[in-house]
């Protein structure tokens, strides 16, 4: 049984991991809601909000155009990253196969690799491809750059599933492929909906290769286009911290849709 010390203690450092969430976006909508003229809000609600604050940076930044390239972007990146998770985490989690351990090493040590060191590269590499300038040269190496940690999350999955149960559907005609679609995906719903989630948000925050690989204004992302936005207007603080909600609220909306998922997720995560 826990000490009355101890439990205030904890109660403190909940207190303080949700004001360090909560204070930050009182703070942003706070800002976004003051009047143009204001050069340094301050962490009160406005007595007027501007509301058509959002209204005006959606149409002077050109938000509908932005969002539509990084939804583009996030849409076909995480359904490409989860298959290729889930197929290579289910192999590595569950079958025999020379030299697994170097492979998966192999794997994690994308996890190490920044993406500073690769930006060059890429860039030479889409230009002589001719896929500079399109969607394609943010897209193919975000699938594969996201392929580390899917295959280290969903592996550590498929390995806490008992062996009885593959056996079990194998005995009955099952095959390997029958058996992840039939049996283990149903159960590792969680663990997908949390990895999809993680990529979906990596995505649509992805600022330098998009930045670098994409330099057409009209396929420009939102973050990319933000930064433009900063570069622009960065002297009005309520436009800008309009937009920064405009940006982030896909992310945030996504989030209270699967909350549950998600928490569950990492849940079994944590205890794996």
């Amino acid at each position: 049984m826990r000490s009355a010390g101890s439990r205030i203690l904890s109660a403190a450092f909940l207190l303080v991991a949700v004001l360090s969430v909560i204070v930050p976006f009182f703070a942003l909508v706070s800002a976004a809601l003051q009047p143009a003229d204001t050069l340094a809000p301050t962490l009160t609600w406005p007595t007027d909000p501007q509301w058509s604050n959002f209204a005006t940076a959606w149409s002077m930044a050109g938000f509908g155009s932005l969002l539509a390239s990084s939804a583009i972007i996030a849409l076909v990146v995480v359904p490409v990253s989860v298959v290729c998770a889930t197929l290579a985490g289910y192999a590595m989690g569950t079958m025999r196969m020379p030299a697994k351990g170097f492979l998966f090493a192999f794997f994690l040590a994308g996890l190490t690799l920044p993406y500073e060191a690769i930006v060059i590269p890429l860039y030479f590499a889409m230009r002589s491809t001719g896929l500079i300038d399109t969607y394609w040269a943010v897209i193919l190496p975000l699938a594969g750059a996201f392929m580390p940690f899917g295959i280290f999350w969903m592996r550590t999955h498929f390995e806490s599933v008992p062996t009885e149960l593959i056996e079990a559907a194998q005995l009955d005609g099952a095959g390997r492929f029958r058996t992840l679609v039939q049996i283990l995906v149903p159960g590792a719903k969680p663990a997908i909906i949390t990895y999809a989630l993680l990529t979906f948000m990596w995505a649509w925050n992805q600022f330098l290769l998009a930045l670098i690989l994409i330099r057409d204004p009209s396929r420009r992302t939102a973050p990319s286009g933000l930064g433009t936005f900063v570069q622009q207007y960065g002297e009005n603080i309520p436009l800008l911290a309009a937009g920064t909600i405009i940006v982030i609220a896909p992310i945030v909306i996504l989030y209270f849709i699967f909350q549950r998922k998600f928490v569950a997720g990492l849940v079994q995560g944590a205890l794996k």
